[in-house]
């Protein structure tokens, strides 16, 4: 993890609204097809919504037709945390942002997407904020 304060459940509702309070930090999903960023395709950075670390960019993002936004790759492995999760009575690996902890979303692989990792990092719009700008390089 990089340079962050823990901080309270009580600092983070303080921090957050409700609903995103549920989500990054209870591990709550948003409704499919009403994110902010499901369909964009403006260009620059997603940054976790809760620390502001850069996570993901927009020219990993693809459109998957699943409900939230889809990546095939994180900015950095090092930006995110991937640690099973049994909930639900099924087997997934949930997303989280190593730099504060927060509840990003899922990642599944072998779904046949015609990416370059055949992964698909689904992610809650709402654990976002995308900082647009030009992607160089």
């Amino acid at each position: 993890m990089t340079d962050f304060t823990p901080i309270s459940d009580e600092e983070w509702r303080k921090k957050l609204t409700p609903e995103e309070f549920h989500v990054l930090r209870q591990a709550g999903t948003e409704p499919p097809h009403v994110g902010e960023y499901t369909s964009t395709t403006t260009e620059g950075v997603y940054r976790c919504r809760a620390c502001g670390e850069e996570l993901f960019r927009s020219t990993e993002k693809f459109e998957a037709h699943c409900g939230w936004p889809s990546f095939f790759s994180p900015l950095a492995g090092d930006k995110i945390i991937e640690r099973e999760d049994n909930s639900l009575g099924m087997r997934r690996v949930e997303v989280l942002c190593a730099k504060c902890g927060s509840h990003m979303g899922h990642v599944f692989g072998g779904e046949g997407y015609d990416t370059p990792t055949d992964l698909r990092y689904c992610i809650n719009s709402i654990s976002l904020t995308l900082d647009e700008k030009p992607i160089e390089g």
